[in-house]
């Protein structure tokens, strides 16, 4: 629900798998994401991993 209800990413979110490595307590997530046609700057900002990765945190700290 987080990428999916995203204002930034909602548009391009498809799904995500989540894995778990209970050896060492580490979670793995695969997202996928449909991208538009060469856009400048989309995939160096919006598809930027720190960017993705702020989505998921904000929603963390929104939660708390």
């Amino acid at each position: 629900d987080v990428y999916s209800s995203s204002p930034a990413l909602g548009r391009y979110f498809r799904s995500a798998q989540v894995y778990f490595s209970n050896e060492s307590s580490t979670v793995f997530y695969q997202l996928e994401f449909s991208v538009p046609p060469s856009t400048e700057g989309f995939m160096e900002n919006t598809m930027n991993p720190d960017f993705i990765r702020n989505v998921l945190r904000q929603n963390i700290y929104d939660e708390d």
